[in-house]
């Protein structure tokens, strides 16, 4: 595949990026592209339109894009505008990180686009219409799906079997029979995107165009113009050319997309992992591999094995992470062992475990990761005969939240936040490991499982969300309670907050029949105010968390007064549930002595 390459303007005026698709690698996301753009009876072309088909590694993960743009007439800029929604978006889309989703990634971009051509148009005094305006309808071809994004008039079709379906709806209102845009880009500072997402199959035919090509043909005469060239770059420009024949008034631009191949699926590609890295065997002291040798089993359990391996050549230690051979067929088992390395390398942070990168390529599948002096929270607890300082805790749980928080900005969940999962050095550092249930959402959309259940992390410490299924919205804020959850557990001597009834609670009526147990009446020193804060975090309902943990941090380092006036509260205000079981029950106490008298 070729990059982007930037043509000057045809001589219509047209202003376009465009790329010529090679030959396709088997099993890859490829496509042919056409795409024309014609001034017509205009004096200038302010339509815009571009293709971008990066190298396979970046294909692999943020797919292929295609952008149609056009700059409203009316508005002083908007020639600049229906560029800018191009070029810009063609440009920082690819720049995002890999871990976000499509959506995250096209929106961002986006939002930043809309908020520059608004202040452009404000800075030159222009009013909201006037200024810096332009229609978008993006298409990003990732995986097995298509992603659009659209504001405006311009159009999206997908022509399947022969049959065309419009994608997108039109942003316009009709006033005293004048009709007019309600929605573009830079038109005023918020910006609301139409995003849907399509399945694609070999041989999709997707078109965008500019309303100077649908308002003067139908939809029907787009289709048949799909296959009316030798070439899409042909076919393209016979649907523009007809609808100027047909009396078009405006700049005709048309892109045409085909799907000639889509990657493969989970299992095979599985399949060439292993074929490239097999499974190693299982390891002893003294056994060498790729320059490292073993000099220590620290865990071997049923789903990997971690050892403690020294570089010979340079005489580094390390921490070898190694695949179960008992997963030698499970292809979702080796995603998700790949995916560890591989988020591994892409969030650094001195709270995170650092994967290593040697310049000698390993020939087995496994990784590396930095070796920590330290304790596991649990065997830090223990240490503290189960009452560790308050301020200690709360000195944990912040670099705790701060190396999650990092995760959670490439859009990574942990997922498996536990006592185990957090070392503690002598001077007071954490730092968090394992990244084996790790929700990766642009890896997960990538591969076609958005909708696949999550591997759990330990029961003890997960968010309810995890064990109801009505409530399947996973999002930070199950990491949030996980953390609070440790809180609760390092500063409580080992107690759960729901008491025992906690582990065997499954669905949402048993949830609903727990009751939160204050941390100080297992802990006088706790103040009120600290646990009205980790309350909240512990909160069953993920709505009812806070909605951002750099909030709830603040909260447990500076009191808030209405977590500590909560306690002073009477019992009908501060839980009326439980008030209300008490005097029923008491009222049932009184009846049963009243009838035995």
């Amino acid at each position: 595949m070729s990059k982007v390459t930037h043509c000057p303007p045809v001589a219509s005026g047209a202003n376009m990026s465009v790329m010529h698709n090679h030959s396709a690698a088997p099993s890859r996301l490829c496509v042919e592209a056409g795409q024309c753009s014609l001034r017509g009876p205009k004096e200038e072309n302010e339509d815009c339109t571009g293709v971008r088909v990066p190298d396979n590694a970046v294909i692999s993960a943020k797919g292929i894009a295609a952008v149609v743009a056009d700059g409203v007439s009316a508005a002083s800029g908007g020639k600049v505008a229906g560029e800018m929604c191009v070029q810009a978006f063609l440009s920082d889309y690819f720049c995002t990180p890999e871990t976000w989703t499509v959506k995250t990634s096209a929106q961002r971009v986006l939002d930043g686009l809309n908020r520059w051509l608004y202040g452009q148009g404000s800075a030159e005094g222009l009013s909201d219409e006037k200024g810096y305006v332009s229609t978008h309808s993006s298409l990003v071809l990732c995986s097995r799906t298509g992603f659009i994004f659209h504001i405006g008039d311009s159009r999206i079709y997908r022509v399947r079997g022969g049959q065309i379906e419009q994608l997108t709806r039109d942003h316009r209102s009709a006033v005293s029979n004048t009709s007019f845009l309600n929605r573009a880009v830079g038109l005023n500072l918020s910006l609301k995107v139409d995003y849907r997402e399509v399945d694609l199959e070999v041989g999709d035919h997707f078109i965008l165009c500019t309303d100077g090509v649908h308002d003067f043909i139908s939809d029907k005469e787009i289709c048949r113009g799909v296959n009316s060239g030798e070439s899409l770059d042909d076919a393209a420009k016979h649907i523009a050319q007809r609808a100027l024949d047909a009396g078009g008034d405006d700049n005709a631009t048309c892109v045409i997309l085909r799907i000639d191949s889509l990657p493969d699926s989970n299992y095979d590609e599985a399949q060439r992992v292993i074929s490239d890295r097999p499974f190693p065997p299982l390891l002893a002291p003294g056994m060498k591999m790729d320059g490292l040798e073993v000099e220590e089993v620290l865990v071997e359990s049923s789903r990997s094995q971690l050892y403690r391996v020294r570089d010979t050549t340079d005489g580094r230690e390390m921490v070898m992470k190694t695949p179960s051979p008992n997963f030698k067929d499970d292809p979702e088992y080796i995603e998700q062992f790949a995916a560890e390395e591989w988020v591994g390398k892409r969030v650094a942070h001195e709270n995170l475990v650092r994967v290593i990168d040697r310049d000698i390529k390993p020939t087995y599948l496994y990784y590396l990761m930095e070796s920590l002096d330290g304790k596991n929270l649990a065997t830090w607890l223990d240490g503290h005969e189960g009452r560790p300082p308050i301020d200690d805790v709360v000195a944990i749980v912040k670099q705790v939240v701060s190396g999650v928080r990092a995760l959670h900005r490439k859009e990574v969940l942990h997922q498996d936040l536990k006592l185990e999962n957090i070392i503690v050095d002598e001077s007071g550092k954490a730092t968090v490991i394992d990244y084996g249930s790790c929700r990766i959402a642009g890896l997960r959309e990538r591969l076609g499982r958005t909708n696949v259940q999550d591997a759990l992390g330990t029961l003890d410490f997960s968010a309810p969300e995890y064990r109801m299924p009505t409530l399947r919205s996973i999002g930070p804020r199950a990491d949030q309670f996980s953390i609070a959850m440790i809180a609760y557990h390092l500063l409580s001597g080992g107690k759960c907050p729901y008491g025992d009834k906690w582990a065997k609670a499954a669905n949402a009526k048993d949830f609903s029949l727990l009751d939160y147990v204050s941390v100080y009446h297992h802990n006088p020193m706790v103040p009120v105010w600290l646990d009205g804060a980790l309350a909240r975090a512990l909160k069953i309902q993920a709505t009812a968390r806070y909605p951002g943990m750099s909030e709830w941090v603040y909260d447990l380092v500076h009191p808030n007064a209405a977590y500590s006036l909560a306690a002073y509260r009477p019992l009908i205000e501060r839980d009326p549930v439980r008030f209300w079981k008490i005097i029923s029950a008491v009222l049932g106490a009184l009846v049963i002595l009243l009838l035995i008298i």
